[in-house]
This record gives structure tokens, C-alpha cells and sequence, in this order.
């Protein structure tokens, strides 16, 4: 653990998690390997010192699995509460039990993905915004997160959950057994596309195709409303706000016209050919 001396407390706290078993779907429990360090950053220069200085500003923690390091912030960071912070270790630690148990190249979306689901980072209220996404062609396909994963805050979340609800669907399709034999095909066979084909019988493209369909029907329009009722609500009363003086101007308009419609010719000079709707006499009633 390295940490400045004021921060002594927090660096007990943060080992006492890190060395604490937690769930891992497919594993069982684990906590951070063996010889991992934890760097606590001071600030925000001093965290981008620590990761090499490629890391996004609005990243919560770095997890460097080649060199067991993980790099998480000790001072406070803009909208991120106590439990966002213990979720953000797990993540990392998550990262290098990976890297620890399963061979060769773990593809970034899984990589992402299984830590959001096992750490309890992701929330799936959220998913369906990738429907959104879905329909207005803004989510990118899985292998295109291997070769960068994106910068911006915006496209960041929405890759982690296009991640996150990929592992999910791989747990919830063949259940907790079924997800247990995946892993263990990847540590028999050496990748996770032969474990899928072995597992599944299908190729990894032809999965992906089935998450796709499985998220339209998952996270559908009833979820999409619930989410986002309050954000149409206030945009039905903005229209309203703008429909109603608009309405009561067009009847005044309306009824002007009719006004003009029904009004009396403008009586000539000379008296001549003018005809006004005269009462009738009481005999012609």
C-alpha cells in the first residue's frame, strides 16, 4: 500500500476491502491476488502520474493487471459518494483476479463487463439506454471496443453497459452452472471464442446477435418509460405551456372572422341597392 501519512485511516479501509472474499460469478469468492499494490493518489496529478498519464479525468480507479497495481483516488471526487467508491475498488480488483485466472488475451468488453456485474457497479435501470442507443445505430458493435475504448465520459458509460448487460446475458442464458462451464472452457481451451463454441455451440458473432434481440425485449419501452416519465412529463407541459395561448389566440381569430362574416355591408352614399335585413312585418311571420 502506498499512501501519504494523512491518509493512514484510508489506507486501512481500503486494505481491509481489498483482502475481504467477494462473490465472483463463475469463481466463487476472491479477493486481490497476492503481492498487489494500491496506490492511494493524493491528487489529481499525482493519479495521473500514477497511471502514466493516459487516464480520462473522470476515471474513479486505474487497475494495471500486468504489474498488480491498482490506482484509485484519496481525495474527493466530483459526484462520486462513499458506496460509488467501494463499488470503484471492487471493479479494480476485479480486473487483476481476472487476469489472474484466466489465460491469454481477455477481450475489453468482457474484461469491462464482468467487472460492473461483479462488482455491483452497473445498475440495470439504466439499460435501456442502450435500447435507444440500438435503434438510433449509436452502439458500437463488441469487437470495436478491443481496439480503443472510448475517451469521452458520454460513450464511456455507454460502452461499460453495453459490456456489462453482454456478461449479464451470458449468466442469465446459461445460468450460474452453465456460466461456471464457460470459464472453465476458457482456462481448458485458452480463449473465450472457443469456450463459446464449445460452450454454446454458436460463434461469438452469432451471440452477439442474440444479446441484441435480448435487449430490445428486456429492456423494452415499459422500462424506458418508467425511466424516463418524469423527463417526457416535463415535455408534454412545455408543449402545453406553448399550445395553450396558441389555441386561445386561434379561436379569438376565429371568432373575429366569424364577426366579419355576419356584419352588414357599409351603407352606400347615394342610399341605392342596399339591402339591409329589415325586421319582418307581423303579418309575414
Amino acid at each position: 500500500m502506498i499512501h501519504a501519512p494523512r491518509h493512514a485511516a484510508l489506507a486501512r479501509e481500503v486494505m481491509a476491502q481489498a483482502v475481504a472474499p467477494m462473490p465472483l460469478p463463475g469463481f466463487g469468492r476472491g479477493a486481490a491476488p497476492e503481492s498487489t499494490t494500491i496506490v492511494l493518489a493524493t491528487s489529481p496529478r499525482a493519479f495521473s502520474a500514477a497511471t502514466g498519464g493516459r487516464t480520462p479525468e473522470w476515471a474513479g480507479g486505474v487497475a494495471m493487471p500486468y504489474e498488480r497495481t491498482i490506482v484509485i483516488p484519496a481525495y474527493p471526487v466530483p459526484g462520486v459518494d462513499r458506496r460509488q467508491a467501494d463499488a470503484t475498488l471492487r471493479h479494480e480488483i476485479v480486473h487483476l483476479v481476472l487476469h489472474e485466472r484466466l489465460p491469454g488475451t481477455i477481450p475489453r468488453w468482457f474484461d469491462e463487463g464482468y467487472a460492473e456485474v461483479a462488482s455491483g457497479s452497473w445498475n440495470a435501470d439504466e439499460a435501456w439506454a442502450l435500447r435507444v442507443a440500438f435503434m438510433l445505430g449509436r452502439a458500437p458493435p463488441l469487437d470495436s471496443l478491443e481496439l480503443a475504448w472510448p475517451a469521452g465520459e458520454g460513450q464511456a458509460r455507454l460502452a461499460y453497459l453495453l459490456s456489462a448487460t453482454m456478461v449479464d446475458h451470458l449468466r442469465r442464458r446459461a445460468g450460474e452452472r452453465g456460466f461456471q462451464l464457460l470459464l472453465h472452457n476458457w482456462r481448458r481451451l485458452g480463449t473465450l471464442d472457443a469456450s463459446i463454441r464449445e460452450t454454446f455451440a454458436m460463434t461469438p458473432g452469432q451471440l452477439e446477435d442474440e444479446w441484441k434481440k435480448a435487449v430490445r425485449s428486456r429492456y423494452g419501452w415499459m422500462q424506458m418509460g418508467a425511466n424516463v416519465g418524469a423527463v417526457w412529463g416535463v415535455a408534454l407541459l412545455l408543449a402545453l405551456v406553448a399550445w395553450i395561448p396558441r389555441r386561445r389566440r386561434n379561436r379569438a381569430r376565429v371568432a373575429e372572422m366569424e364577426r366579419e362574416y355576419h356584419m352588414l355591408p357599409p351603407p352606400r352614399e347615394d342610399g341605392v341597392n342596399v339591402e339591409y335585413p329589415l325586421a319582418e312585418d307581423d303579418d309575414e311571420r
